[in-house]
């Protein structure tokens, strides 16, 4: 008897409807937890994105700066005392460049160049980075008069960089304030 029960049940296959709900809500719970949790991570690796171009455009501008430093009228940066007519058109009063547009190319008006003797360019960027958050190469900028939190540009130098989005990051931080 023990037999023909055993050889009945060998061969009913298949899923009952209750184990098929039952696989249908575990699946679900999965999914609606990690769905914010792929939100978050997609937000995060933008961050960081921001974070590298925002590093490597003041990276570009520090260099900048100590090869160009100038007080006034006073050349105190090496490439500044070699090539003083390029120093006083391409940098502001205190040694930043005057655009982003200058750390991509400048022409050396005289002295050595760092490259070789064809070679009277010197460049601080191959190209201006993609802000993320706006997915465009426009940037506010800052001079080095102005407040750090100021929106206006007073147009004489590129002290520092800032998204011009107003949307607020995963810490709760506003991106322009980075």
């Amino acid at each position: 008897m023990g037999k023909s029960w055993w050889n009945k049940q060998a061969t009913v296959r298949g899923v009952t409807l209750i184990e098929l709900l039952v696989t249908l809500v575990i699946m679900f719970i999965l999914a609606s937890v990690a769905l914010p949790f792929t939100k978050v991570s997609a937000k995060r690796s933008q961050e960081l994105e921001f974070r590298q171009s925002l590093r490597t455009i003041r990276g570009a501008i520090d260099t900048f700066r100590r090869d160009w430093a100038r007080d006034g009228g006073t050349l105190l940066g090496p490439l500044c005392i070699k090539n003083q007519l390029t120093c006083k058109e391409e940098t502001g009063i205190t040694g930043y460049p005057k655009t982003l547009e200058a750390l991509l190319k400048i022409e050396l008006s005289g002295g050595e160049s760092q490259v070789g003797e064809e070679s009277k360019i010197r460049r601080y960027l191959r190209k201006i980075p993609i802000d993320p958050m706006t997915d465009s190469t426009e940037w506010g900028i800052r001079c080095y008069q102005d407040e750090p939190d100021g929106s206006r540009w007073c147009g004489e130098d590129v002290f520092d960089i800032f998204t011009t989005s107003e949307r607020i990051a995963v810490d709760g931080t506003p991106y322009r304030e980075w």
